[in-house]
């Protein structure tokens, strides 16, 4: 993949909810496929002994250094204030 089309893909930030209900914070291209890894244990780290990890939470930007801008961002905040983001994030009906 050219670096032209990396920079032209949509982005995510997001929150994953992991088994201590600890939220993680992260960047991807592929929220599906992040998630994936994250359970596998292969995500990162912290989720890797934190499993399973839960989608609770993204927002699409349309480049890579917004996404991690917010990221940083809300890394920042303490965990009332991120929790009260999700609360106002959409669910599905089946959740």
């Amino acid at each position: 993949m050219s670096r032209r089309a990396i920079t032209e893909q949509e982005w995510f930030f997001y929150i994953g909810r992991c088994r201590d209900d600890s939220l993680y914070c992260g960047i991807t291209v592929d929220l599906e496929g992040r998630l994936r890894e994250h359970n596998k244990g292969i995500g990162a780290k912290y989720t890797a002994v934190r499993r399973p990890v839960t989608l609770v939470y993204s927002e699409k930007y349309d480049s890579a250094s917004e996404a991690r801008k917010r990221e940083e961002q809300i890394k920042g905040w303490s965990k009332i204030k991120k929790e009260n983001l999700i609360k106002g994030f959409p669910r599905l009906r089946s959740e």
